[in-house]
This record gives structure tokens, C-alpha cells and sequence, in this order.
């Protein structure tokens, strides 16, 4: 598959995951009576990966995230030479996705985004910028397992010994239950380019916080690809 094709279709899917994911969060996990709530919204990001697996995944791979991309080559299961095409692809498509989203909640009489508030626009934090007030100490923790483990699964799920047609639910429940542990500790990143696709509309702390959310996911991200070649490796050998 060219090239252009599949940064067309890390783009849409990566705007699909922040419309979606970060959407839920923005208009609908607090809206009056009928609110989504924590739950709602985790099963909304898993959602976005689980359907944009299924929709695209067999052009791109189905990435929508710069830790997987990274997490995939430390797995021997992506090139190096395509890193940065599939970062840019998926950045540009956070930012875009977070823009639809500014436009649409810009539609509501009212609307302001506070950037002194934990999780404004859906944006990640620590300390006071944390939904629970938790600390850095706690959210690199917590973005670092929590990646570690979404690789595994991502890379296990995929593995050629695994059950064909499967992977996008494993990996999409996956996400729905990172989410459901981590959104009080960081509001939930695992996704460098979904953070800072919102936080590039919010600014203030958000943004100048934003770089945990790059170093923790890919840190966890690579060390689940090593892990997982190690354990398993699939190379079309047998092991």
C-alpha cells in the first residue's frame, strides 16, 4: 500500500479517535441528567480504536497513536525509515480532530475553555492540572505501565499465532479499561498526538505539561516492543 494512502488513513483514524474520544468527554460526560460520566467516555475511546481498526486498519495498520508507532518498531513489526511520516500524520490528524471539536462545542451559548481547570477540552494533567490531584510522580507511573500494557496487547492481539479478526476488540476494550483506571490520575494520554492535539486549543499549563505525555507513552510504548519480541517474536519462525 502506498505511502500517501496509509498517512491518509493514520490521519482520519487519529482525528476519528480525538472527535470521538476527547468529543465524549467535551459535550457529553457531564451534560445535565444525561451525562455519560468516567464510564461513557472510556467506552468512547475504545470505540474510536475498535471501529477505525475494522475501517482502516488494513491500509495503515491501523497506529492512530505515535507510542504504537514506536512500541511497533521496538517490536520488529515497523520500520524506522516511517516513524516520523506516521507521527506527522497523526499529529496533524489530532489537531484537526480537536478543531472540529472546538468548532462544535463553540456552537453552545457559553462556551469557554478554562485553562486553569483539570481536564479542560479534555486535556491531560498532573499535580493541580490532574483530574484527582495526583502527582507527576504518579502520572509518569501510571502513562508508563498503562502504555506498556496497551502495546502488549496491540502486539500480542496482532501476533500471527493470535485468532485472525479479533485484534480490534481486544484492542479496543483495552483502551475502554485504561481508561476506566486512569482518567482520575491524568484524564488518560497513552496517545502523545491526542494530547496535544487538545492542548494546542487550550494552552496555558495544559500545553507546557503536555511533554509528560509524549516521554511517558513512548517510554512504555518501546519497552513493551522489546518485551514482546523478546517474549514472542513474530518473524515468521517458528519460536
Amino acid at each position: 500500500m502506498p505511502l500517501t494512502k496509509r498517512l491518509a488513513a493514520e490521519f482520519i483514524g487519529t482525528l476519528w479517535l480525538v472527535l470521538g474520544g476527547c468529543g465524549s468527554a467535551v459535550l457529553a460526560a457531564a451534560f445535565p441528567q444525561l451525562g455519560i460520566g468516567f464510564t461513557g467516555v472510556s467506552l468512547a475511546f475504545g470505540l474510536t480504536v475498535l471501529t477505525m481498526a475494522y475501517a482502516v486498519g488494513h491500509i495503515s495498520g491501523g497506529h492512530f497513536n505515535p507510542a504504537v508507532t514506536f512500541g511497533l518498531w521496538a517490536g520488529k513489526r515497523f520500520p524506522a525509515s516511517e516513524i516520523v511520516p506516521y507521527i506527522f500524520a497523526q499529529v496533524i490528524g489530532a489537531i484537526a480532530g480537536a478543531g472540529i471539536l472546538f468548532v462544535i462545542a463553540s456552537g453552545k451559548a457559553g462556551f469557554a475553555i478554562d485553562a486553569t481547570k483539570a481536564g479542560a477540552f479534555a486535556t491531560n494533567g498532573f499535580d493541580t492540572f490532574s483530574p484527582g490531584g495526583y502527582t507527576m510522580l504518579a502520572a509518569i507511573v501510571c502513562e508508563i505501565v498503562l502504555t506498556f500494557a496497551f502495546l502488549v496487547i496491540i502486539l500480542g492481539s496482532t501476533h500471527r499465532r493470535a485468532p485472525a479478526g479479533f485484534a480490534p476488540i481486544a484492542i479496543g476494550l483495552g483502551l475502554t479499561l485504561i481508561h476506566l483506571i486512569s482518567i482520575p490520575v491524568t484524564n488518560t494520554s497513552v496517545n502523545p498526538a491526542r494530547s496535544l492535539g487538545v492542548a494546542v486549543f487550550t494552552g496555558g499549563t495544559p500545553l507546557t505539561q503536555v511533554w509528560l505525555f509524549w516521554l511517558a507513552p513512548i517510554i512504555g510504548a518501546i519497552a513493551a516492543g522489546f518485551f514482546c519480541f523478546w517474549m514472542s517474536p513474530d518473524d515468521g519462525k517458528d519460536d
